[in-house]
């Protein structure tokens, strides 16, 4: 058996081995590729944050669920880091019932980090069924919507909701979304009580919203763990979203090798026989 041979018959096994490598390696030796040039849309949401004043409002909309974390998680710890950092207030909301769990382990990972306090500095309203009844109510009287945050504190009572009661206090909402919502928070929120809307969302959506970004009802967008990867080098810390785009192109390439070789090996293999 020559190599040829030997390549077209290995064991696909050394495949996934290679696969699980490419990605098990950079995330804990924390190897970390060059990203090249922030996206305009990553950079408009950056600069709609850097643009709000010390003490400003920011709601942050978590809808979405365990599946997606990979990509929005490192998204939403970023964005919050970057909030906190500019002494901005974070109000967070879900559509989505898994939505208050994982604002609440960002919230307190990030908040511990920063030295950010619970009630003052930031509260986590939770979770409200309703969808467009609950973007609508918002902006009515946040209070009537949530008279209770999610750890069961009256609303109204907490120093971090004090001068805010609807879209008209907060100057930036941000939804970090894995299904439609973006579309719910632009259609009401942004239309209705003209809520600027910026949003965080996963790779495979980012088509569907980018006519959003030239129509100015999107202020910024961050796509997927690219997003994620451009918006930490933007705050100058590196997170899980610059380590998991060194695995993800780690991972492309070893693809792209065994595509090359394979193919490679295949021509090699036909002339061999017509010969």
């Amino acid at each position: 058996m020559n190599f040829w041979e030997r390549i077209l018959a290995l064991d696909r096994r050394w495949v996934y081995v290679g696969i699980a490598l490419a990605v098990i390696l950079p995330i804990t030796l924390g190897l970390e590729m060059t990203l090249g040039t922030t996206s305009p849309p990553t950079q408009d949401f950056y600069d709609a944050v850097e643009a709000l004043k010390p003490g400003a409002p920011v709601l942050i909309a978590f809808d979405y669920g365990p599946s997606s974390m990979p990509e929005l998680d490192p998204q939403a710890k970023a964005i919050v880091r970057h909030c906190l950092s500019r002494k901005l207030r974070i109000i967070c909301v879900a559509l989505w019932p898994t939505g208050t769990a994982l604002a609440r382990d960002v919230l307190s990972s990030v908040g511990e980090d920063m030295g950010a306090v619970d009630g003052e500095d930031y509260v986590n309203l939770g979770f409200k069924a309703g969808s467009v009844a609950v973007i609508l109510g918002l902006g009515e009287d946040i209070s009537d919507v949530y008279p209770q945050d999610a750890e069961g504190r009256k609303t109204s009572g907490l120093a971090v909701m004090k001068g805010v009661k609807s879209y008209a206090d907060v100057p930036l909402m941000v939804d970090l979304a894995a299904g439609n919502s973006p579309f719910g928070w632009i259609s009401y929120a942004h239309e209705r009580y003209h809520q600027k809307v910026a949003a965080g969302i996963t790779a495979v959506m980012a088509t569907d919203l980018y006519p959003y970004l030239q129509t100015g009802q999107l202020v910024g967008l961050v796509n997927g763990l690219k997003g994620a990867a451009e918006y930490e080098d933007l705050i100058h810390h590196h997170g899980m979203g610059v380590r998991g785009m060194s695995a993800q192109s780690i991972a492309h390439l070893w693809i792209i090798f065994l595509v090359i070789v394979g193919n490679i090996a295949y021509f090699a293999m036909r002339r061999a026989s017509r010969e």
